[in-house]
């Protein structure tokens, strides 16, 4: 307890709001939750540190700046009511004193609301309002891509696809909000031939707006899971907000990935579905996994394409079998398509195989979901190894389906059943242990206390032959 209060008066304490802020994007309401649970404020920082921004050195200087003069003013007011020169200047200096750590850490949020709401939001708002005539006018065909998970993964994919024999321009990284739209507008040439929009799903009407201001021609889910449930009331709320997309297209130019068990009974008459056994008549066959990627036939009629990818994992076939039907779709050959696929291969952590000490570490760490979690396992049980390691902290932004989703990992690493299991100790790795209980795991269990010196010391931690599966990250900003 003491431990805890001295905390707020650490060196280190300024370094650590400023890292709160820019962990919750230097969003009032998510800083000043994490800011009123927080116990021990040395210990926020389990899994990154302070990104030294321009920024964040700026806002830092600042609130160190301001800490220690109203830390001063404190000690010379005390000092002036011990020596009698101001009645009261004990008590009122050891407050002003005592306070400046908690005055300072909600000061700070005053300038960054007054800037978001007076300087910012008018300046995004006359941004997307311009981009909303750049969209309509563009003679490009423009393709939104939305879901609950794989978006970023799909644009990339088709950017590296149908950019072998067309000009293509897409949202950048995941940047998938309607400010970033607009930025991503103002520097079209005009003369691409296909944009491709990734949508991201914050809260209820996000992929509508979206969707009025960038006037797609074809759309693509990507399939829908618990995620962002923070601020939807359920995954069928999320998943209508996703599928809003389609509401002014022709079904014919709405493709929904049917290996998403979830968008199942939001995929109405007439919407076209990808997934590993085909695409728009075209037909998979041939599977070959490894931990070098992915290859498949491509079929149609008398028509057919050799692919080989290097994308991990059966869950990639759908979303390939797709991106090269689209190249075919769009005018481009055979030879320019199959060399296209050559050219795909993993995203930053996200399937993404290395080598370390003799072994295989498959790193998806990226924000995950339960179809995610699915799908790794699955490469897990189908890739040789010598020992099979499963790694993860468990899933955020699950909301009210929390337990249960958590329950149903754990129920899924049993029935792949690896070697090892080691998880984040955090508020969800309860029900991931019961979900492995009920599964009847009886391998080997590690619950880790520090995650940051785990993942730093990986190497002291796997042998030659080994086939580690890291899933999901877990953000300092959760339990």
């Amino acid at each position: 307890m003491i431990g805890a209060l001295l905390s707020f008066y650490k060196p280190s304490f300024p370094k650590t709001i400023v890292y709160m802020l820019q962990s919750t994007e230097y969003k009032t309401g998510p800083y000043l939750k994490w800011f009123w649970r927080t116990n021990d404020f040395s210990k926020v920082s389990k899994r990154r540190q302070l990104d030294q921004t321009r920024a964040a050195k700026l806002l830092l200087l600042a609130l160190s700046t301001g800490m220690a003069v109203q830390a001063i003013v404190g000690l010379i007011l005390l000092g002036s009511g011990i020596n009698g020169e101001l009645s009261s200047g004990v008590e009122f200096g050891l407050a002003i004193f005592l306070s400046y750590p908690i005055v300072w850490a909600h000061l700070v949020v005053v300038p960054l609301e007054l800037g978001r709401n007076l300087i910012i939001k008018p300046k995004q708002k006359k941004l997307i309002n311009n981009s909303q005539d750049i969209f309509t006018k563009h003679q490009a065909i423009k393709i939104a891509v939305a879901g609950s998970y794989g978006k970023t993964s799909m644009k990339e994919l088709l950017v590296t696809v149908l950019g072998e024999g067309k000009k293509v321009a897409a949202t950048p990284a995941n940047r998938n909000v309607a400010s970033s739209h607009a930025e991503f507008a103002k520097k079209l040439k005009g003369d691409e031939d296909i944009l491709i929009i990734e949508y991201g799903e914050g809260k209820p009407g996000d992929v509508e707006g979206f969707t009025a201001t960038t006037h797609p021609d074809m759309a693509i889910v990507t399939g829908v899971a618990p995620a962002h449930l923070d601020e939807y009331e359920s995954t069928d709320q999320a998943a209508k907000d996703i599928f809003s997309v389609s509401k002014d297209l022709k079904p014919e130019n709405v493709f929904v990935n049917k290996d998403s068990a979830r968008a199942g009974k939001f995929i109405k008459p007439g919407l076209q579905t990808y997934s590993a056994d085909g695409v728009m008549g075209w037909k998979v066959g041939n599977v070959k996994l490894s931990i070098d990627g992915t290859s498949f036939k491509l079929s149609k009629g008398r028509q057919s394409l050799q692919l080989k990818s290097g994308l991990l994992g059966k869950h990639q076939i759908g979303p390939l079998a797709l991106a090269a039907a689209l190249a075919h779709k769009f005018g481009m050959t055979k030879n320019q398509i199959e060399k296209a696929i050559t050219k795909t291969g993993p995203f930053e952590h996200r399937m993404k195989p290395r080598a370390l000490h003799g072994a295989w570490i498959i790193d998806d760490t990226y924000n995950g979901n339960i179809e995610g979690i699915k799908a790794g396992l699955e490469l897990l049980k189908t890739l040789p190894a010598k020992r099979k390691v499963y790694i993860s902290p468990g899933l955020v932004g699950q909301g009210d389906e929390n337990e249960e989703v958590h329950k149903e990992m754990g129920a899924l690493i049993a029935k792949t059943s690896p070697d090892e299991v080691v998880l984040m100790n955090n508020s969800v790795t309860d029900f991931i242990k019961q979900g492995l209980s009920q599964g009847k795991f009886n391998k080997k269990l590690t619950i880790q206390k520090d995650p940051l010196y785990f993942y730093q010391n990986l190497d002291q931690f796997v042998a030659a032959g080994d086939l580690v599966l890291m899933q999901n990250d877990w953000p300092d900003i959760y339990n």
